[in-house]
Parts: structure tokens; sequence; C-alpha cells
């Protein structure tokens, strides 16, 4: 568990909920980190670092529901997806499951560190990884229907694979770094 998350655990209902709702802000804005591309409907963003810090900072219970609030507010339609979208539709378009694999690959990186993951670098890279498989087993399934299964893998995800390792190594450069 990341010292952060234990200080969560310690704060009064009201310490929570402000530091829930800082993180579903800083969240909201990672989602604002968006680089379109014209070949794929799935952009570049930094929703996934604000999804893995999420977990891993905040732990499984604190990550997850921060998470799952944010997919919620976009589900209802408030504009907090990534190009200031929101609403069912934005959730049933092609990039809806990587927004829905946001939830367990939060709860998963955040169960992992729990676990003492984040004690050795190697574990906590595994973690991240994890986490990232995760948003990709949702996403991937459910961009197809939009691409085709012969377009899936060069559409939404070959392409994201070094974006998504430098993320990661900020994730776990700022998650080793409040661990100690």
């Amino acid at each position: 568990m990341t010292a952060l998350a234990a200080w969560v655990r310690e704060r009064t209902l009201a310490e929570r909920l402000l530091v829930l709702g800082v993180a579903n802000l800083l969240l909201i804005a990672c989602a604002q980190v968006r680089i379109p591309l014209p070949f794929t409907p799935v952009p570049i963003t930094g929703q996934t670092l604000g999804v893995l810090l999420a977990g891993a900072l905040l732990g499984s219970r604190y990550g997850t529901a921060v998470v799952a609030a944010y997919v919620a507010q976009g589900l209802i339609g408030l504009p907090v997806f990534a190009g200031w979208k929101g609403g069912i539709t934005a959730l049933f378009g092609p990039t809806g499951g990587y927004i829905l694999g946001f939830i367990p690959a939060a709860f998963l990186v955040g169960w992992l560190l729990e676990r003492g993951w984040h004690r050795k670098l190697s574990t906590t890279v595994t973690a991240f990884v994890i986490g990232n498989a995760t948003i990709y087993a949702f996403g991937l399934p459910w961009l197809a229907f939009f691409v085709g299964w012969q377009q899936v893998l060069q559409m939404g995800l070959l392409l994201f694979l070094p974006g998504d390792f430098l993320k990661l190594m900020v994730a776990v450069s700022v998650t080793r770094s409040l661990s100690r």
C-alpha cells in the first residue's frame, strides 16, 4: 500500500471526499491530454495514466471509486471523457470498451500494490502492465465491432504501446517515490 493510500484511510469522511474529488478532477484533466489520430477512432490520451495512478495511489477501494465515479459522470452526460465528451453515445462508441476497462484496471493495480507489489521495481512494473492489459482486454474486442478484427490491433493497440510504456514509467516513478 502506498503512503497516500494509508494516509487517506486515516482521514475523516470529509477529508476523504476532498481527496477523492481532487483525484477525480485530476483524472478528468488527464483525459483532456488528447492527441487525435486520423486513421483510428482511438486518440492517444492521458486517461490511462490517471486511471493507473488512481488505483496505485489510492488503493483498490478508493482508486476504483474515483474511476467508477468518472465513468458514471461520463455516462450521465457530463463532458469528462477525452475531448470533453460525455453521454451514453460516447460510452457506447469505439472507445467505450477502454473506458469500461478503466474500472477493473484501477482495482487490479490497487489490489496488487496493497499486497506488497510496490516494494520491488519489477513487481510494480508488472502491476501496471496488468492494469494496462486489462484496459486493452476490454477495449480491443469492443473496438473490433467498429473497425473489424483484422484492423483492431493496428487501430487500437500497436501504435499505442510506445506511449503506454512512457505513461507506465511515469506511473511507476510516481508510485515508487510515494511508497517509501
